[in-house]
């Protein structure tokens, strides 16, 4: 049995949950949602460009950022997995007066020494252990492992599969692939990401790696830049 999470609130304070992006990712959110918040919260599916507008998606109605008004008993998640895409949508959300939520899933494991940053998400079966800090609108995707003394800068994604280890520093904006690992660093020189980096799917970082560099292989090794 899965012990229960102290982040996981079921009764979250809002009434309504707008999710940024109808795809993949967001019809994901969206059955997140429903697992940790059941029926008491009402999904909406938000889009920024009129020609994404149709019918609803998955039951869920879809509608324009533009047109939507913060309200108190509304929030919102943006479900992009590009960093720069979403640190760009959640400043339209911000600027225009609306309130992020903070989405774990249920059967996601953590310490309470873990502090967990506004309109982040953390999918099922991920484990974040202890004395960890997670920035603001992180993404977490399923099955991640943490491991103690992390940090996650704000706007990092960690995508299916990604393992971090202890005494790491992921910087602002990071992109982790799919089932790439990065090793641990130490008390007094935690291994470090920089800003705007990405790791390929199934790298082995083993050593920093600069800002904005892409690396890839195992061990991974820069292959040019990532922006």
């Amino acid at each position: 049995m899965i012990p229960a999470n102290p982040f996981h609130d079921p009764q979250p304070g809002f009434r309504r949950l707008r999710i940024f992006g109808a795809g993949g990712s967001g019809r994901e959110t969206a059955w997140l949602a429903e697992q940790a918040w059941g029926t008491r919260v009402d999904v909406q599916f938000v889009v920024d460009d009129p020609r994404y507008l149709g019918g609803p998606v998955n039951g869920i109605t879809v509608s324009l950022l533009a047109e939507l008004e913060p309200a108190d008993d509304a929030r919102f998640v943006v479900a992009l997995g590009d960093p720069g895409q979403r640190r760009r949508i959640v400043a339209a959300f911000l600027a225009a007066g609306h309130r992020p939520a903070t989405l774990i899933h249920p059967r996601a494991e953590m310490s309470r020494f873990v502090d967990v940053g506004a309109g982040t998400v953390v999918c099922a079966k991920s484990s974040i252990t202890c004395n960890v800090s997670i920035g603001d609108h992180v993404q977490i995707n399923l099955a991640c492992s943490v491991a103690h003394d992390v940090v996650l800068g704000d706007y990092a994604t960690l995508s299916p599969g990604a393992r971090v280890s202890g005494h790491v520093h992921v910087g602002c904006g990071v992109f982790i692939g799919t089932n790439a690992c990065i090793i641990n660093g130490t008390p007094g020189k935690p291994l470090r990401i920089g800003d705007g980096a990405m790791i390929a799917a199934g790298a082995c970082v083993t050593k920093d790696v600069a800002p904005h560099t892409l690396v890839a292989g195992v061990p991974a090794v820069v292959k040019g830049r990532s922006d």
